[in-house]
């Protein structure tokens, strides 16, 4: 059943820091077809709310449920956000969720659920009235403070994207074809899509599909990327028998269009985790690619470095996630204030760690799926106020906002996601390499 499915998984994201993508790995199972997708949309949503429906939920219960009852909680949760925005009928919501209580070994909660759904429905206009004001907007409070401290002009704009499901926009691979042949190809089959605004290579979907029924998937010739991820490659360039590195490049995406659209370079990906490293190795093979991967940590060049400087440099940084939460709801659940303080001290050690793998002359492109200043323009002036050879240089993109340093695009309710670019050239004679440490 769809619905103890997604509590499972949602218990698991707020009772135990788990990703929402893993949950649903986890809780999936054999469900396909109108099951699997019920279940998304559901744990998706119930995520997406989280903040709205727990502070309902905490007023129609008159006392908290025990922590080993997080999957109940959960299924009050997705009675809830049914109850409030799906089209399903209130009598299918609350008689299919009481009847999931069964299905999580909890028959004895079928008479709680029912009650609480029920006290919902007589109550609903006074416990919106007391919601506050984060609430309302389904945001952390710490989260609506920084978001209204950074942009509040456009502050109601990014809480509707943030609260919207995202568009499915994909990535034609131009080294196998190009994007008027691929929409022609999608028109034959049935498939609305149109062409990105500013992504030259990507194509917006009218609605999502199953990527098994996208013509040429399989062959390599589509890719499934954001239309703001997909900048990277054009703002870094490429030219034929130069290297380039893709630091922090899971699940390498952005390696891979670099690949397509510049087939004479050598691309090492690098990431510090070797669970993730496997899924650039899976789009590499899909897209009949090559690259070679290396484990390991960014910030410390000497431990993997073989000392040959690189032309051109991605530095697509860890950060809080604040850009894409539209994709990856579960963020504003399992991130803090302190987190993104901590994000904003690794990325300035990555650059400087990466800084002497540069050519002079070389660039380095600096990434972040943020919507937050601290890990993005912060980041860039403390990085260039600390090193002497790097020199900033204008982005030549109509797309996103002119920032201090670099260019931020702000998520949008039917095109591209949160992300924050700049490009730093490398002055002078050559850094000194980082002394290459001996293995233990």
């Amino acid at each position: 059943m769809p619905r103890a499915r997604a509590a499972r998984a949602i218990a698991a994201v707020i009772g135990n820091g788990v990703t929402l993508d893993e949950a649903l790995e986890r809780a999936g199972g054999q469900l396909a077809g109108r099951d699997r997708a019920l279940l998304r949309e559901i744990a998706f949503g119930v995520c997406r709310r989280y903040f709205e429906l727990d502070a309902l939920l905490a007023q129609l219960m008159e006392r908290p449920l025990k922590s080993r009852d997080a999957d109940v909680r959960a299924l009050l949760l997705v009675g809830l956000y049914q109850l409030r925005h799906m089209r399903v009928p209130d009598h299918a919501a609350i008689n299919e969720t009481v009847a999931a209580s069964r299905e999580l070994g909890k028959p004895w909660a079928r008479g709680l659920v029912n009650a609480v759904l029920r006290a919902y429905q007589a109550r609903a206009d006074g416990l919106d009235a007391a919601l506050s004001p984060a609430q309302r907007a389904a945001h952390p409070a710490w989260l609506l403070r920084a978001l209204e401290r950074a942009w509040p002009e456009q502050l109601p704009d990014i809480l509707a994207a943030n609260n919207a499901a995202p568009p499915m926009t994909l990535r034609v691979n131009v080294a196998r074809t190009d994007r008027e042949a691929w929409l022609a190809s999608a028109r034959a089959a049935g498939i609305a899509a149109r062409p990105c605004a500013f992504a030259a290579d990507g194509v917006v979907l009218a609605e999502a599909l199953d990527v098994t029924q996208l013509p040429g998937f399989g062959e390599g010739l589509v890719s499934v990327q954001d239309e703001g991820a997909q900048l990277a490659a054009g703002l870094l360039g490429g030219a034929d028998g130069e290297r380039i590195l893709d630091a922090c490049a899971a699940p390498g995406g952005k390696a891979c269009h670099l690949l397509e659209r510049h087939p004479g370079v050598t691309l090492l990906a690098l990431d510090a985790s070797a669970a993730r490293l496997e899924r650039v190795r899976q789009n590499l093979q899909r897209l009949q690619l090559h690259a070679t991967l290396v484990c390991g940590d960014a910030a410390d060049a000497g431990a993997w470095w073989d000392g040959r400087p690189f032309d051109r440099i991605l530095v697509d940084a860890p950060c809080s996630g604040t850009g894409v939460i539209r994709r990856h709801p579960d963020i504003r659940i399992l991130r803090s204030a302190a987190q993104v303080t901590e994000a904003a001290a690794l990325q300035l050690a990555i650059l400087r760690g990466l800084w002497p793998c540069l050519k002079p002359g070389g660039a380095l492109l600096y990434s972040t799926c943020s919507v937050l200043p601290e890990e993005n323009e912060a980041t860039v002036a403390a990085f260039l106020a600390a090193t002497r050879d790097a020199q900033e240089e204008p982005l030549d993109s109509g797309c996103g906002l002119a920032r201090s340093h670099g260019r931020q695009l702000l998520p949008t309710v039917s095109e591209h996601d949160g992300f924050f670019y700049a490009r730093l050239r490398k002055l002078g004679t050559p850094s000194p390499p980082p002394e290459r440490r001996q293995p233990a």
